[in-house]
C-alpha cells in the first residue's frame, strides 16, 4: 500500500493559525501531480509546534480531502509511549491508513526501550505502523537488529530510514526481507535505496516538485533505470536546496515563492537568511519552478 512518492506535507499557517484552504489546495495539487501518499504532521509539517487540537485537525483535513484516493500516513510519534498511543488512536479514528512513529526523542532510550515502545503501541492500536529513524533530530539510532525484531510484529510494516547510511539500510532490508517496506527519509538517497530493494520515499522535495519525484519512483518500478537516473540528477540541486537551512524553512519558503502558501513559520523556526533565500530562488528558477 505504501510505496512510491509519499509527500511529507507542510502545514501552511496564516496569522498563526492553520491555513486550511491552502492545505486542501496543496493536497489536491499533489493528487493531480501523481503523488502516491501523504504524511501530515511529520517533521516537515512542523508537528512539534502544533497543539493537540491542531495536530488532529491537520490529520482530519487531510483524510477528508484525500477521500480514499491515496494513502494517508499520519505522523503520531512522541517521546512518551502513552502520548504516542493517544495520538495514534485518534489518527485511526479519523480514518488514517497508517501511522508514522518517530523514535522517542530527547530521553534517548536503549534498543530494548525502543523495542518495548513500538511493541506497546502496535499491540494497543491496530493500524499499520511505519517506524521513523532520524538520529540527527532524535539523538537515538534505531539499529537494524531492533528493526528486524519489530518487523515480526504483524502491524509494524515498514520504516522511514533517514540516517543517510546505505550500509544500515542494506542491513535492514537483508534482515527483514522484501515484505517489509523500507522508505527513504532523505531525498538524495531515494534512488540508491530503491536499488537496494526499498519501496519509495517520504519526501520533502515532493512538496515543490511532486511530479518529478513520483515519476522517478515509477520509472524505477517499471525497470526504466536510465529515466530514473535522469530524474534523480535533475532533482539533486533541489534536494540540496531543501536543506540549506533547517527543514521545513526552505521548503515553505519555496512554496511561498511559488504562490502556494503564505511564508509563515512557528517559532523557534524563522525566515531564511537573505543569502540563502537568493540561493533558493536561483535553484527554483533554474529548475523551472519560478
Amino acid at each position: 500500500m505504501f510505496k512510491g512518492s509519499i509527500v511529507a506535507i507542510v502545514t501552511p499557517f496564516k496569522d498563526n493559525k492553520i491555513d486550511e484552504k491552502s492545505l486542501c489546495d496543496l493536497i489536491e495539487w499533489h493528487i493531480s501531480e501523481g503523488t502516491n501518499g501523504i504524511v501530515p504532521c511529520g517533521t516537515t509539517g512542523e508537528s512539534s509546534t502544533l497543539d493537540y487540537d491542531e495536530h488532529y485537525r491537520v490529520i482530519e483535513i487531510t483524510v477528508k480531502t484525500v477521500n480514499g484516493r491515496i494513502p494517508v500516513i499520519a505522523g503520531t510519534g512522541a517521546n512518551s509511549t502513552d502520548e504516542t498511543i493517544m495520538i495514534t488512536k485518534r489518527a485511526k479514528e479519523m480514518g488514517a491508513d497508517g501511522a508514522l512513529l518517530v523514535t522517542p526523542y530527547y530521553n534517548k532510550p536503549t534498543q530494548e526501550g525502543l523495542y518495548q515502545h513500538y511493541k506497546k503501541v502496535a499491540e494497543t492500536v491496530d493500524i499499520p505502523i511505519i517506524l521513523y529513524n532520524v538520529p540527527s533530530r532524535t539523538g537515538v539510532n534505531l539499529l537494524p537488529f531492533t528493526v528486524a525484531r519489530l518487523a515480526e510484529i504483524k502491524n509494524i510494516i515498514g520504516i522511514k530510514e533517514a540516517t543517510g547510511d546505505m550500509k544500515q539500510v542494506s542491513e535492514i532490508i537483508r534482515l527483514c526481507g522484501d515484505a517489509f517496506t523500507v522508505l527513504s527519509g532523505d531525498d538524495f538517497t531515494t534512488l540508491t535505496l530503491l536499488a537496494l530493494g526499498g519501496k519509495g520515499v517520504i519526501s520533502v522535495s515532493a512538496n515543490v516538485s511532486p511530479k518529478d519525484v513520483s515519476r522517478m519512483c515509477r520509472a524505477w518500478e517499471d525497470g526504466n533505470v536510465e529515466e530514473a537516473r535522469r530524474i534523480h540528477f535533475k532533482l539533486e540541486p533541489l534536494n540540496h536546496a531543501m536543506f540549506i537551512e533547517t527543514n521545513p524553512i526552505p521548503v515553505k519558503t519555496a512554496l511561498s515563492m511559488m504562490g502556494k502558501i503564505e511564508e509563515e513559520f512557528r517559532l523557534p523556526l524563522c525566515p531564511m537568511s537573505k543569502a540563502n533565500r537568493e540561493k533558493l530562488r536561483e535553484t527554483l528558477i533554474n529548475y523551472g519552478l519560478l
